[in-house]
Formats: C-alpha cells, sequence, structure tokens
C-alpha cells in the first residue's frame, strides 16, 4: 500500500502538470478551428512536425530520468548535480539537431504532398517554433530531474501557470485585435515561445534559490565535457530518443498523409489525434512515477522490490486504460463538435474517435512497458521493434490500405485505414514489450542473488 500510495501521488501530480501542457494543443486546436478550417488544417500538419521532431529529440534528454534516480536510491547526491552538468552538453548538441530540422522542413513537406496553399503557414509555424525549441529543451531538463527525485509539484505548478498565460495569448495573435493582425495558426506558435522562455526562466530562478537542489550541488563549477559520461548517456538516450521519435513519426505522420485527402479529412485527424494525446498523459504520468520508483530500488539493491513495482505499474495502466477507453468511447459522438461547427469535419472525427478508444488500450500498455524497460537499460530492443512494427506495419499498412487497396479491397481513401493499422501494430507492440519486461525484471532478481 506504500507503493501504492507514493506512485499514486506521483503519479497524479505529474498528470496534473501534462494535463495543463496537452491543454497547450487541445487549446490551439479549438481556437484555430473556430477561427478557420483552413488554420486548423494548417495546425495540424506544422503540429506533426514539431512533435515528430521535438519528442524525438527530448526523448534523449527523459531517458536520464533513471540514471538520476538510480543515483538517489544509491544515495549518491553529489553525483546528481555532476551527472546534469554534463548533460548540458548533450543538450546543446540537440538543440543544433531541432532547430536546424523545424528551419528547414521543405523537403518533408514535398514528399508528403502537402498542398501548396498550405506550405507556406506550416513553415512560417514552425519557423517560430525553432526559437523556442531550446527553452523547451532545457525545461524539460528541469522536469526530468524533479521527476527522478520524486518531486514533480514544482513542474505541475509552473504547467498551470503557463496554461493561463497561453490560452489568452493564443485567442490574440491567432485571431488578432487591439492593433494585432490576425496571424492564423502561427499564433500559436508566437504565443508557446513567449511561454517557453518564462518557463525557463522561473526553473533557473528555482534551481538557485530553492533548498531542494542544495545537496545535490547544481551550481558548481562546469566542468569539462566528460566524454566517458556524455557517450553512456547516448547509448541509454539515443535508442530511446529514437524509439520515440519512430512511436511519435508512426503517428504523426498520419496527419501529412492524410493532408492530401483534403481539409475535411486533415481537420477530423486533428480532432482524433488531440483526444489520443491527451488520454496518453495518464499512462505517461504513470509511466514516468512508476519508472522513478523501480530505477529508485534498482539503485538501493532491492531488484525484488523493483519487480513489485512493475506489476503494480501494469495493473494501474490496464485498469486506468480500460476507464478511459469506455468514456471516450461513449462520447465519439458529442467530442468532436466541441471543435469544430463542420458537419462533414464532426461526423469523420466521430468514427475516428472509435478507433481511438481501441488505440488507448494498446498505447497505454507498450508507454508504461517502455519507460520501465529503460530502467533495465533495454533500449535497443525496443527501438527495433517500434520500427518494424510501426513503421513497417502500421503506418505503411495503412496507407496501402488507404491508397493502394488490393482487387478484393479498393483503397479506402478514409482516414480511418490509418487508425484501424495503427491501432492493431501498437497492440502487437504491447504484446513484445510487455514479454520483455517481465523477463527483464526476472533476471534482474536472479542476478542480484548469485551475487551473494
Amino acid at each position: 500500500m506504500k507503493e501504492l500510495k507514493i506512485i499514486g501521488k506521483h503519479a497524479s501530480t505529474v498528470l496534473v502538470g501534462q494535463l495543463a501542457v496537452m491543454a497547450f494543443g487541445v487549446a490551439d486546436t479549438v481556437i484555430a478551428g473556430r477561427y478557420s478550417d483552413t488554420a486548423l488544417a494548417a495546425l495540424s500538419v506544422g503540429s506533426a512536425i514539431y512533435i515528430s521532431v521535438y519528442v524525438g529529440l527530448i526523448g534523449i534528454i527523459q531517458a536520464l530520468l533513471p540514471i538520476w534516480a538510480e543515483m538517489r536510491g544509491a544515495r549518491n547526491h553529489h553525483a546528481v548535480g555532476q551527472s546534469i552538468r554534463q548533460s548540458l552538453y548533450l543538450c546543446g548538441l540537440i538543440s543544433l539537431a531541432g532547430i536546424g530540422a523545424l528551419l528547414f522542413p521543405g523537403p518533408l513537406l514535398h514528399w508528403a504532398k502537402i498542398p501548396a496553399a498550405m506550405q507556406g503557414e506550416v513553415q512560417a509555424y514552425l519557423a517560430v517554433l525553432a526559437v523556442a525549441f531550446v527553452p523547451s529543451l532545457l525545461f524539460r531538463l528541469f522536469s526530468t530531474l524533479n521527476q527522478a527525485l520524486g518531486k514533480p509539484v514544482l513542474i505541475t505548478w509552473l504547467q498551470i501557470g503557463a496554461l493561463v498565460v497561453k490560452i489568452p495569448l493564443s485567442i490574440w495573435f491567432v485571431a488578432g485585435g487591439a492593433g494585432l493582425d490576425p496571424m492564423g495558426a502561427v499564433g500559436c506558435a508566437w504565443a508557446t515561445l513567449i511561454v517557453n522562455y518564462l518557463l525557463l526562466f522561473l526553473a533557473v530562478l528555482l534551481l538557485r534559490t530553492n533548498a531542494l537542489y542544495l545537496p545535490y550541488r547544481i551550481w558548481a563549477r562546469m566542468e569539462k565535457p566528460h566524454w566517458r559520461q556524455i557517450r553512456a548517456f547516448a547509448r541509454l538516450g539515443l535508442p530511446a530518443g529514437l524509439s520515440y521519435m519512430v512511436e511519435v513519426t508512426s503517428f504523426t505522420l498520419m496527419a501529412l498523409f492524410i493532408a492530401r485527402l483534403g481539409t475535411v479529412a486533415a481537420a477530423s485527424h486533428q480532432i482524433a489525434a488531440s483526444m489520443a494525446a491527451v488520454l496518453y498523459m495518464v499512462p505517461l504520468s504513470l509511466a514516468i512515477a512508476c519508472s522513478a520508483r523501480v530505477s529508485f530500488w534498482i539503485g538501493a539493491g532491492q531488484p525484488a522490490q523493483a519487480r513489485r513495482v512493475v506489476g503494480l505499474a501494469l495493473s494501474l495502466s490496464a485498469l486506468s486504460a480500460s476507464a478511459l477507453a469506455l468514456l471516450l468511447w461513449l462520447l465519439s459522438q458529442q467530442i468532436p463538435a466541441w471543435y469544430s461547427r463542420n458537419p462533414e469535419v464532426v461526423l469523420t472525427a466521430s468514427t475516428l474517435l472509435a478507433w481511438v478508444a481501441l488505440y488507448h488500450l494498446a498505447d497505454s500498455l507498450q508507454a508504461v512497458c517502455a519507460f520501465l524497460l529503460r530502467c533495465y537499460r533495454i533500449t535497443l530492443v525496443p527501438l527495433l521493434i517500434y520500427s518494424v512494427l510501426l513503421w513497417g506495419f502500421g503506418l505503411t499498412g495503412g496507407y496501402f490500405l488507404a491508397y493502394i487497396g488490393t482487387p478484393g479491397l479498393p483503397a479506402s481513401q478514409l482516414p480511418v485505414s490509418f487508425w484501424t493499422a495503427a491501432t492493431l501494430a501498437l497492440a502487437s507492440v504491447a504484446c513484445c514489450f510487455l514479454t520483455l519486461l517481465w523477463r527483464a525484471s526476472r533476471r534482474a532478481i536472479s542476478t542480484s542473488s548469485s551475487t551473494f
């Protein structure tokens, strides 16, 4: 019961913060959709590209959570501070890659055959977010540290405060007013930029003044790059980051392919994708809380207790996912009307949301397993599984069903084909990850027993 209480408090705190962050995207979707279907479609494509770049790269930083949680479990506090300073070198390299990708999306837009009329607004949207990338990455580093320390409450309050600032700014910048011309989807990006720099400023202020961080000596003198440690970060973080990228791009590239079907299809998919992302915050919060505890017990030399937390995490994941999937299915007719006034968009999105409910069941289990596998330093095999199943079966299968078809099954020309294939692929991933995780946790106990 003690573990359940600790995990429940940690996960619920993270969830509130993550929902606030996701509300950024939901609010932008509603604001852009109310402004025009064209702005909503541009936001769908632009956000798909941004998320593909951003999540893949920050996944490298997020993967450092078990390292810092293990150090905390072993009570090696000074090593945490030194490790954080070394991670800044990694952040510099990640920033260069992210900014470059966001500033030059032309080849990707051309490859995905995005309509020429939409490309200008999408490129302007991404250019603004390129300027916002560095503060966002550094705030993610701060967030990951707090999660590893089991103290996410400060992050949650900052994220809630950021939402309060973000929504009125997005409304103002998108629709214009008070001397400002309407910006459409680009206005959402400007609001994000302002919020990201505000969050970074507050994070630095807290690191300098809050007593929570004093034992870790974070502000000690910056060392020269310790390449052995940075390589260790990379060995864990790069496969994890690439796994994030494969997972997210298999999801977001749907938006680019679906955009070929027109504004109604793109807008409908954006609504479905937005709901799937909101639901994902529950297993993500649970995965963060449980991975911090599993790594803590591994660092403390108690792998049997770590395995018990694994079992608890899987049970909680299954229960929460089932409840949310049922709720979404029951509301699949009502939710699209919150986003759009267009009856065609509402009808198409309603069909997609029924598939999103099934998609979430698989997504929840695989997300928790993926985080816990990183606690056992298993990252390469999940990357291969993601690549084969999500890209090879999910995304390619959806494209085949929508645009190619067979003599007995003609091309559907519908976005639901992508969601059908993605759901089946993600269910296969979840089964593979569950097997890997159970074996890894059992092997850790056996290895620990053999050393005594």
